[in-house]
């Protein structure tokens, strides 16, 4: 049963979540039990985090190592729908919020809360993602945001955190707001939100300059139905396979992206994104699939990957129409193994060799030389019956005075 003296809050560790957990008491009169998760961002340990929290006036912290599920349960997906959100955006923040709101019912359910608190602006995708997450999981709970609800400005947090002592080091806000996790790093407002201004170094950390790259590097993974397995024959986990390509693709600047998107929300933005790890995986595990789908089955995929990434960006993972391309997708995979091979160099990843005992390219069809297979006396009946439908509108439009001009050879 839940307790209307409790609620949940989404713990960063930082600046505005400490704050956020005894404003959110003095201002609802609730209990503060922090979530905290780590997908593979980086920076203070769990732990430290979990301490900071109590420290701020937390009744209990919640942490969870999620590297391991993030990567298996949602960059998996991803990877298998070639997720790229207006073709080249591969949904590092998107992906992560049904996850973290997963755990953050879980622990409203474990410590009997009724209320979900997170750190989301008014103007932004994540209030979405995140409260329809929670609504779909459990339409029972409530979802609020202080910076959106409760006037929770900077410069009210500062002063807050003065006045009421909180354990919190002061430093020098970053011109950024970065969002990151293992699948790749999100980056933007600042000097970024006029869109001339072009991006200066300090906007990255994932990659290296590919203008200046080390030598190339070859790569060879192997998948096992749209999952990679392997890399240069070594036997790896999703975690591991995104963190090696993380490290090897961003050392030659590869997943740099610069675009102007159409927010959920609906005004345009301005975003930087650094995804190598994603970026190499899904461009190899396409080249697969070009080699392992059926035509027809292949083209349907290509349009389902696209409406898939559509709907995870607008906030509808548990959504049914995103279960029902699941399904679908999930079926493609299940020919979807072998190795491919790419190189790694100045901002590209190439791949140059496909090998699958479950490809469809076959060899003595596609070759032009003797042993060809192919039947070419074939086409021409195919051709006949492939053709008729255009033909039997032409002589239509022949016979109305409509027919297609052609241009006169007369030279004058």
């Amino acid at each position: 049963m839940a307790d209307n003296k409790r609620l949940v809050l989404a713990y960063s560790g930082g600046l505005d979540t400490s704050v956020a957990i005894s404003y959110l008491k003095e201002r609802t009169g609730k209990d503060v039990v922090a979530v905290s998760l780590d997908v593979g961002q980086g920076g203070e340990s769990l732990e430290t985090i979990k301490q900071r929290a109590l420290a701020c006036g937390a009744v209990e912290a919640y942490v969870v190592d999620a590297r391991n599920e993030f990567a298996e349960e949602y960059c998996m997906k991803a990877l298998k729908a070639n997720a790229m959100y207006e073709g080249v955006y591969p949904l590092v923040s998107a992906i992560s919020r049904p996850l973290i709101s997963k755990h953050l019912v879980r622990a409203a359910h474990q410590f009997g809360a009724d209320t979900i608190s997170h750190g989301c602006t008014g103007k932004g995708n994540d209030q979405v993602r995140f409260e329809v997450s929670i609504a779909s999981i459990d339409p029972t709970l409530k979802a609020i945001s202080p910076i959106r609800d409760l006037a929770l400005t900077r410069d009210v947090e500062i002063a807050f955190a003065k006045e009421h002592k909180l354990p919190i080091t002061q430093t020098e806000k970053s011109p950024y707001s970065i969002d990151q996790n293992v699948w790749g790093r999100a980056i933007e407002t600042g000097f970024l939100e006029d869109p001339w201004n072009g991006p200066t170094k300090d906007c990255y950390s994932y990659t290296d300059d590919p203008a200046f790259p080390p030598v190339e590097d070859e790569v060879i993974i192997e998948f096992k139905q749209g999952i990679p397995v392997k890399i240069d024959g070594r036997d790896v986990t999703p975690l591991q396979a995104i963190e090696e390509m993380n490290r090897r693709a961003g050392a030659q600047g590869i997943g740099r992206i610069d675009l102007i998107e159409d927010r959920l929300v609906g005004i345009k933005s301005r975003e930087l994104y650094e995804a190598p790890g994603a970026v190499a995986l899904i461009t190899a595990h396409q080249e697969l699939e070009n080699c392992c789908l059926e035509r027809e089955q292949h083209r349907i995929k290509r349009d389902i990957d696209k409406r898939w990434a559509e709907l995870v960006y607008d906030a509808q993972w548990f959504s049914p129409a995103t279960q029902s391309l699941n399904a679908f997708i999930e079926d493609t995979q299940k020919y979807v193994s072998g190795e491919i091979r790419m190189t790694l160099h100045g901002g590209r990843a190439v791949v140059t060799g496909r090998r699958s005992d479950t490809s469809l390219y076959d060899y003595n069809l596609a070759t032009y030389d003797s042993g060809d297979s192919f039947d070419s006396k074939s086409s021409n009946g195919f051709i006949d019956i492939y053709g008729l439908p255009s033909r039997v509108a032409a002589a239509r439009d022949v016979k109305f005075g409509n027919g297609i001009e052609v241009p006169s050879n007369t030279v004058e």
